[in-house]
């Protein structure tokens, strides 16, 4: 080794050519090697300080830990799975979502600088589909939106395999631990910014299904008409088939009490209520206020650009992995982690009705009398 070779060595804690391993995490940070595994994988009792050095210096020499290794250390496999198990009889492509596509790339994310990898599950129920889970070695799972008594939660707990949702599960589901956004509060305040904004009857577009997402919206939005005094208006349908989304936006507009402002639950009902109210011959927004709860940037630049409501998938992702891994890893407690997420309303066009301004002149001032 050259002395210049070794100089680089000692300033950036890496063995030459190679990336760096535990040892050069050990060095460079003043340390045990018992303590950097402590560190890394979220073991021992160390000073939060500690931890967080530890971590900061792996960080900066790019250690991952070898999944190999870890493997035939631990005997756990450093799979993790991720499935939508609501729409499980349907022929649902989830990641074609923009809300979940963007939450499982930060879950891959996520998982990677823990050592983990992420694995797509099959969006199915059916009995045989477990069978096929079975042959694939995985040391926890995250399950989206689960419907009530989930058939896949019930028999992976079975199973010893460690269980996290992304959103509230129904009734007793045995999960680990649970994140989700406070959709309550979102619905609610989305509805007061359309009745600001000159709205007088506000519908909706929601689903059938049994999710929590889907239950908890409707249950807010049918509140703030009780407490508001308005007729609920909504039009329900299957979420899973786009198809049925646009024909449920067009009866909606086609109401004989039909809404001068609509909220949709699901990310096509923006395009869908825009294409309706074209149909309908009324102005958005002048006649008509819309939001949609989607991730899209498509709503950007649409004609006009449509307000909508983000549940932040890429945090959401993110901290469902943590936890899991925690889990896996014997770092958190036995009592269920829940975790509420902020929601953000991104304010465009087409929830601000344009209000007509008639310009007023100061009054002249008389002319001068001569005397």
């Amino acid at each position: 080794m050259t002395a210049a070779k070794h100089q680089a060595s000692r300033e950036t804690g890496r063995r030459p050519g190679g990336r760096a391993g535990i040892r050069d995490v050990a060095a460079a940070a003043g340390v045990s090697i018992t303590t950097v595994s402590d560190a890394l994988n979220g073991k021992g009792r160390l000073p939060d300080a500690t931890r967080h050095h530890v971590r900061s210096v792996a960080d900066r020499l790019g250690y991952r830990p070898s999944a190999a290794a870890r493997t035939l250390r631990t005997g756990k496999s450093g799979l993790i799975g991720l499935t939508v198990t609501t729409y499980g009889q349907e022929p649902f492509t989830f990641t074609e979502f923009a809300y979940f596509a963007e939450m499982a790339r930060a879950a891959t994310s996520a998982a990677l600088a823990r050592g983990y990898a992420l694995v797509i599950l099959p969006a199915t129920s059916q009995h045989h589909d477990f069978d096929v889970w079975s042959n694939v070695a995985l040391d926890g799972t995250i399950v989206v939106d689960p419907s009530d008594h989930d058939p896949v939660v019930t028999d992976l707990v079975r199973r010893g395999i460690p269980v996290v949702s992304d959103g509230r599960p129904a009734g007793s589901l045995p999960v680990t631990g649970w994140v989700d956004n406070d959709h309550e509060a979102a619905v609610l305040d989305l509805l007061d910014h359309l009745a600001d904004s000159g709205a007088r009857r506000i519908g909706l577009l929601t689903g059938t299904g049994t999710d929590t997402y889907t239950r908890l919206s409707t249950s807010a939005y049918l509140s703030w008409c009780e407490r508001t005094g308005q007729e609920p208006v909504y039009e329900a349908y299957p979420a899973h088939d786009p198809c049925a989304g646009a024909v449920a936006a067009d009866r909606l507009l086609a109401r004989p009490d039909r809404p001068d402002a609509v909220y949709g639950l699901y990310d096509p009902n923006g395009t869908d209520l825009l294409a309706a109210a074209r149909r309908y011959a009324l102005r958005v927004p002048e006649d008509l206020l819309l939001i949609c709860c989607s991730e899209s940037t498509v709503y950007a630049g649409t004609e006009p650009p449509i307000t909508t409501l983000s549940l932040k998938p890429a945090r959401i992702g993110t901290t469902v992995i943590q936890l899991l891994i925690d889990a896996i890893e014997g770092a958190a407690g036995r009592e269920q982690v829940r975790q509420v997420m902020p929601t953000e309303l991104i304010v465009r066009t087409s929830s601000h009705r344009r209000i007509r301004r008639t310009r007023v002149n100061a009054p002249r001032k008389p002319p001068a009398v001569d005397r």
